[in-house]
């Protein structure tokens, strides 16, 4: 029995794509052209392009024309070649090995492989990555933006991404200038906690060190404003330090030596994460200082230096398992579904331990 006309049509352009005669991300030809070069009818062209949206070989934007779908990779994909792109800022220490093992559990269990690669927080490193990702051909890709606060010039990659039909899912962090989905905890309300429970021991010169080039400093330091306005206290410009990325080690030593040197007024300290916490204990300790007597101090994020010193650290929950599983939970739903999924924030709480003194 002889196919249909619109079926054979459908046959030549879907063997195109399989054969890379049109690319991915690819604007096909328009319906007309398609009617010259198989000599057949409008009607019979949008048939077998309605054939090859079902079948995922394309996708039709209004406006735009039909482009070559990325999806229809997804299908044909096995084990060694379903694989979800992870970029973090840092690969080996704090957070983030927690935060990729939840990825990793809930993706290896749905037949998903992993390539994981970081940035150092860096953007030309950054970019790299991404291009690797791409090339790699990755169904999805959960990242940690690099220096989300500040100018990146690597956006248009994501908008390379989004044209490819590859979902994007930023974790801890978010770039304001695009319209990406996200998965993070509340860092506005961890910053806020941090702060409160100083407050709430009697603290009111409150000192914070936060980082500026990036998205998550921005909001805890917006949590510390709103302690301070919800309790009615006025808080002072001179108690905030910020640092980037490469100027950490000189604000640590400045904040550092204007408590030893009693240039600031201060009784407590809020953090911009445990690892801040546990660099700026360890120098005071140098210094002969005590944490909470003449100190007191709280961290975020509860992570494993936390607990490393000899006064283990006040500090707000950071499940960071639980972010990288409902990570990879999202990504594999945004996969199967084809369909947008909403940004997700993840609860915190305060953590209480031993380096807040009442007074």
């Amino acid at each position: 029995m002889n196919k249909p006309k619109y079926q054979i049509v459908a046959n030549e352009i879907k063997e195109k794509i399989i054969n890379k005669t049109y690319q991915v991300g690819m604007l096909l030809p328009t319906e007309k052209q398609f009617q010259d070069r198989y000599n057949v009818s409008r009607y019979t062209i949008r048939q077998a392009m309605d054939v090859l949206v079902q079948e995922g070989y394309i996708k039709k934007k209004k406006g735009s024309g039909s482009y070559v779908s990325y999806s229809y990779l997804n299908a044909h994909q096995t084990y060694e070649t379903k694989k979800i792109g992870v970029i973090v800022t840092y690969l080996s220490d704090y957070i983030f090995p927690s935060i990729i093992r939840g990825i990793e559990n809930v993706l290896r269990k749905n037949g998903y492989s992993l390539i994981l690669a970081s940035t150092n927080n860096n953007h030309e490193e950054e970019r790299k990555c991404l291009e690797m990702m791409l090339n790699q051909g990755v169904t999805g890709l959960i990242i940690e933006p690099t220096k989300s606060n500040v100018y990146n010039p690597n956006l248009s990659y994501y908008s390379l991404f989004k044209q490819r039909d590859i979902p994007i899912l930023m974790i801890n962090a978010k770039y304001d200038e695009l319209n990406l989905p996200y998965t993070a905890i509340d860092d506005v309300k961890s910053g806020y906690l941090a702060t409160k429970y100083l407050i709430d021991h009697g603290h009111e010169h409150i000192a914070l060190i936060t980082k500026i080039d990036d998205n998550q400093g921005k909001l805890r330091m917006k949590g510390y404003f709103n302690a301070f306005e919800s309790n009615h206290i006025l808080f002072k410009g001179e108690h905030i330090y910020t640092f980037d990325t490469e100027s950490k080690p000189q604000v640590i030593e400045q904040i550092v030596e204007h408590i030893c040197n009693k240039k600031i007024n201060i009784t407590g300290l809020v953090c911009y994460n445990d690892a801040i916490a546990y660099e700026v204990m360890q120098e005071l300790k140098k210094r002969n200082m005590q944490i909470p007597n003449d100190l007191s101090v709280v961290g975020q994020d509860n992570s494993v230096l936390s607990k490393l010193s000899e006064m283990d650290l006040t500090t707000t929950s950071h499940p960071q398992e639980l972010l990288g599983s409902r990570a990879a939970e999202w990504m594999i739903s945004a996969i199967d579904t084809d369909k947008q999924q909403t940004s997700q924030l993840i609860d915190t709480y305060i953590i209480e331990r031993n380096s807040v003194k009442k007074i």
